[in-house]
């Protein structure tokens, strides 16, 4: 929590925000939704070293910030002196911390403490309705967590807008203790737009039944940047999944949202390349019960390509800003840089040929680091000449800096190519490629892992692939080995084919004679789902 303040005071606090939920969401909504789900305060383990995790680290920051938000600056400062002045050079544990924080506060913490105790995440589904004869206004809350003997505390920053004027009202923090309670707000003249979990307040999954119009209005007009950018994403993600569903949507909703945001002057570069960014293919098959990887993987790249396409010269444009200008570290400059590597990725979804071309121009022109891996990621997913160019210059260049080439096998191991699980082999196969560097092995077979499409290949090649390496490096490391383990733990989230591919690779795992306690413990809870 004190890393994520940091970097939000020496850049943009809203860009930060939204990088920090963005690794929530992709490394631990996933773990507290699996077999290895687990609370912050883990009661029991076989292993201590599988809890170095998303949950412990990630989730456990948001646990503090949301102290943070219920006590405020002043009281959770307060706090913060106090646990240090009673614990200082002691084995504290999380009870003597929010101990201190309520002495230090004077704030009862009783009902928060169950985050601390509790495994899963919260959901929270929020209905508006109005009534247009007393012009009144009713949002209710219902939260639920499986699993959990009471409700939550749960800090909910929320706001209705005019539709009208795109004045926030009702803008509160409000924090939703029981398992349903309601807000009632006078005064709006038609339906108010809801804004909830501002600043991603708490680490939940909130379910509210926005419309594509409200949202695109939010995306528009809500003046919390955090709240802005989840209605961009929302509309998104709403349109992919009915994509996957129905075969495929509407993306005129997007494209005109889009379009919007980067005409905008008023709004910060950084934070507009975060918002028109698609959500992740991982993040699209999160939201559905089953998951297709083919199907995610078309709708998203048929979303990028006609958006690419109905606003190229937008595109074009921010692909090309700032050229010219020397390398500087600098919020503004590190804005311009992000949204130009961002559009870069739409010119060429919208033109393989003339994104590819325009690709290796800038990364041979390029001065820095971000401008040529994001041309090298570029090029990676396409099938055009300038690809192998772009990648063996970068590994010419850098072969002797172990931790830039790291980037070079990851960079490869997310393309969305179809060739993607022969590449990967064939790197294993790579003079660089060792199992006894950890960072190596985590830039190929973590990565790999990480990518949902081709990982999850239906002949089961990406299973069998990862499957062996953990194998292979169980007996070097088996603290890495373990940490490969977790994506098999998915296979109840996939067809039966597939689920009973992963469910043979864990178990030919933990066949394996002289197996770690480390791997065992994440096979076995992995297979028993």
């Amino acid at each position: 929590f004190r890393d994520q303040c940091f970097s939000a005071d020496h850049g943009s606090a809203a860009v930060k925000r939204i990088e920090d939920v963005r690794i929530l969401r992709a490394a631990q909504f996933p773990e507290d939704a699996g077999p290895l789900k687990h609370p912050i305060r883990p009661e029991s383990y076989i292993e201590i070293s599988n809890f170095y995790t998303a949950t412990i680290y990630n989730k456990g920051a948001e646990i503090i910030r949301m102290l943070h938000t219920l006590l405020g600056a002043e009281k959770f400062r307060a706090g913060s002196d106090l646990y240090f002045d009673r614990h200082d050079g002691e084995a504290a544990t999380c009870e003597d911390f929010v101990k201190a924080m309520e002495d230090g506060s004077g704030v009862d913490l009783l009902q928060f403490r169950h985050w601390y105790s509790n495994a899963g995440t919260p959901k929270v589904k929020a209905q508006l309705s109005y009534d247009a004869d007393s012009a009144e206004t009713v949002l209710t809350l219902q939260q639920s967590l499986e699993g959990a003997p009471a409700p939550m505390a749960i800090p909910i920053k929320l706001a209705l807008l005019d539709r009208d004027t795109g004045e926030a009202k009702a803008d509160q923090l409000f924090v939703l203790k029981t398992a349903q309670d309601e807000i009632r707000v006078p005064g709006f003249a038609r339906a108010p737009a809801l804004s909830i979990n501002r600043d991603f307040s708490a680490p939940i999954i909130i379910e509210a039944n926005r419309s594509a119009d409200e949202l695109a209005f939010l995306a528009a007009q809500d003046d919390n940047p955090f709240g802005r950018y989840e209605a961009m994403q929302q509309l998104m993600l709403d349109t992919l999944v009915a994509s996957v569903s129905s075969g495929r949507a509407d993306h005129g909703p997007v494209i005109d949202a889009v379009r919007a945001m980067l005409s905008s002057n008023a709004l910060d570069p950084a934070f507009v390349a975060e918002a028109v960014m698609l959500p992740s293919e991982a993040f699209v098959g999160d939201q559905m019960l089953v998951i297709d990887p083919d199907r995610i993987q078309e709708a998203r790249e048929a979303l990028r390509s006609d958006l690419g396409v109905a606003l190229i010269d937008q595109w074009r444009a921010a692909a090309s800003g700032g050229e010219g200008q020397a390398f500087a570290y600098s919020p503004t400059a590190k804005g311009a840089r992000r949204m130009r590597n961002v559009a870069l990725g739409f010119v060429a979804a919208a033109d393989a040929a003339a994104g590819g071309a325009l690709a290796l121009a800038k990364f041979n022109a390029c001065d820095n680091m971000t401008d040529r891996m994001a041309a090298m990621a570029t090029l990676a997913n396409l099938d055009v000449p300038e690809r192998v160019e772009a990648l063996d210059a970068f590994y010419d260049r850098y072969k002797d800096d172990a931790l830039v080439i790291d980037k070079w096998f990851s960079t490869q191991a997310f393309s969305i190519r179809s060739d993607t699980v022969a590449a990967v082999k064939a790197l294993c196969e790579h003079r660089d490629f060792t199992l006894h560097n950890p960072n190596r092995f985590r830039s190929l077979v973590g990565a790999f892992s990480g990518n949902q499409r081709w990982f999850n290949a239906g002949d089961g090649a990406g299973y069998r692939f990862l499957a062996d390496q953990i194998i292979a490096m169980d007996p070097i490391n088996p603290q890495t080995a373990a940490k490969m383990v977790p994506p098999f733990g998915k296979w109840r989230r996939f067809d039966d084919g597939r689920a009973a591919q992963m469910k043979a690779e864990l178990q030919r795992i933990l066949a394996t004679p002289g197996l770690s306690r480390d791997v065992f413990e994440q096979a076995s809870k992995s297979l028993e789902g």
